[in-house]
């Protein structure tokens, strides 16, 4: 092991790994449903959640669970 101190990039890339993997445990609703691939679901629904997130005047007219412009406070 080394003792220079790891790059960014690796713990974020370990964060990001980490997070994937504890969204891949299947919730109840989707155990009951099954998977294909849960580490790949995974990737998909976070990959799309961070989308609305840092997007959300891009990606909220292409969700119905969204609040349009006018609903959100501050508008």
């Amino acid at each position: 092991m080394s003792d220079q101190p790891s790059e960014p990039s690796d713990s974020v890339e370990s964060a990001e790994a980490e997070r994937v993997a504890r969204r891949a445990e299947l919730l109840p609703e989707e155990e009951s449903a099954g998977s294909d691939d849960p580490h790949h679901q995974a990737e998909e629904i976070l990959h799309e959640s961070d989308e609305r997130t840092n997007h959300p005047e891009e990606t909220g007219s292409e969700s119905t669970q969204t609040s349009t412009p006018d609903e959100r406070p501050g508008s």
